[in-house]
């Protein structure tokens, strides 16, 4: 039977991909300082440069393979990765067999996630960022199974070369399956599973890999001869039930590929929009601008619906293949205004009148939920429209827990994420979240 059909399973048409940047705190000190590309980097958490204490936040694979680990205290990585400038001056030590070490900085790794996550809510409606390097988007109205690796490595390469940081990208029809997959192939890695793969792709995984079971939950399993996931898929409810509860009935739905989650934003949402994609590339200019208007009307009710008042009007436009062009115009203050978004979105579209579009979208940000008197705007008019000029819009992005080998100093949210008790201290990938840490 075909494993997005199982009871409990998600449609089978939805598309849902999970992107995780790779090692992100290092990536972001690199791109900062490119000399330290390709070397060992330890970005330490309550540390500052040339001290002992503190602990390893992340650590490059470089710095990996000498043998630290994300949570070890610097002390101990210092003593298996000695510092560069060290090694130099030392002629007992090798300088090939040391690294460099930078402290934790969070607003410089927040503002690299702003412009990924920028790509990301670019190319999907539905966006759940779970951590400062890490979300879920639901694609299934954009891409089909068939475009779905193409998508993916468009959107990788997107990353990379817009950003300079490398994601890891995993496309399933289910969340939990998203996310085993984005793990499967890092770094660098790129992993479709199509509906009703599910299950044979996670039957010789370990079953620690399984999305929401950590090391403690790992050793408990290998005690009832549960070893891989296709074991826990296959193992006895009752007994599953018996020994873990509901969580251990989640975790073996899991496994057999069955996630009836659905991508959903945290929180108030950061921007409204409505996507439609034409049938096949569009060049005229009419077509384009009616379905502009169509959309501008949606979501102009929507917000207003919402009671949220918006401050920023946008379009994006796609060009054949998954060529994403955004604009958007923000006004003087926040407003509740349908005509005029229509007419800014109009007004932004003529930059795209002759090209060959497949999908149009319009959005509304700089959302105010707050209840007052709207700013008045008399005298707006669209020629007047910018405070600026046309920018991408950005959404603003809540760092929490990575889950590639980086410390978290965020608060996690483990019901959403599924992870067990025992994952904040240490998952598979050597990362820990130390939100206690003092």
């Amino acid at each position: 039977m075909d494993a997005a059909r199982l009871p409990g399973t998600s449609a089978t048409d939805q598309v849902v991909a999970h992107v995780d940047m790779d090692c992100f705190y290092a990536a972001c000190e690199r791109r900062r300082e490119p000399a330290l590309e390709g070397e060992p980097l330890v970005v330490g958490m309550g540390y500052e440069n040339g001290e002992a204490h503190g602990a390893v936040a992340t650590a490059s694979y470089e710095a990996r393979e000498f043998g630290v680990e994300s949570a070890m205290a610097i002390s101990e990585a210092l003593e298996r990765l000695p510092r560069k400038v060290e090694a130099a001056e030392d002629p007992e030590m090798s300088v090939e067999e040391a690294g460099y070490y930078r402290p934790v900085d969070m607003d410089h790794y927040e503002a690299v996630a702003s412009e990924v996550k920028d790509i990301l809510h670019d190319v999907a409606e539905m966006v759940r960022e779970v951590s400062i390097d890490e979300a879920y988007l639901d694609v299934t109205d954009d891409v089909s199974w068939d475009e779905a690796e193409s998508w993916a490595d468009t959107l990788k390469s997107t990353i990379e070369s817009a950003v300079g940081v490398v994601a890891s990208v995993g496309v399933a029809p289910t969340m939990s399956a998203a996310k085993v997959a984005s793990d499967h192939d890092k770094p660098d890695g790129l992993v479709v599973v199509r509906p009703g793969d599910v299950r044979e792709f996670f039957a010789d995984l370990p079953v620690e890999e399984v999305h929401g079971v950590g090391p403690v939950t790992a050793r408990e399993l290998a005690a009832l001869d549960i070893e891989t996931a296709g074991d826990l898929a296959a193992a006895d409810p009752e007994t599953v039930a018996e020994r873990f509860g509901e969580r251990g009935l989640e975790i073996r739905r899991y496994a057999r590929g069955e996630d009836t989650r659905t991508v959903t934003p945290k929180g108030d949402p950061k921007s409204l929009s409505r996507e439609s994609a034409f049938t096949d590339a569009v060049e005229d200019a009419d077509q384009k601008r009616q379905k502009i208007e169509t959309l501008a009307s949606a979501v102009a009710d929507r917000a207003h619906r919402k009671e949220a008042r918006y401050q920023t009007i946008g379009i994006k436009v796609v060009e054949p293949p998954f060529d994403v062009n955004t604009r958007a115009r923000s006004l003087p203050g926040p407003v509740d205004d349908a005509d005029l978004v229509e007419s800014v979105a109009l007004d932004l579209l003529t930059e795209f009148e002759d090209a060959a579009v497949r999908k149009v979208g319009v959005r509304v940000s700089n959302l105010d939920f707050s209840v007052g008197e709207q700013v008045r705007l008399s005298g707006f008019d669209g020629a007047d429209a910018s405070a600026g000029d046309s920018e991408t819009t950005a959404d603003g992005a809540a760092p929490e827990s990575d889950s590639e080998g980086q410390v978290s100093l965020t608060e996690f949210d483990d019901t959403a994420a599924g992870r067990d008790e025992d994952a904040s201290s240490a998952n598979r990938d050597g990362q820990v979240s130390l939100d206690d840490f003092d």
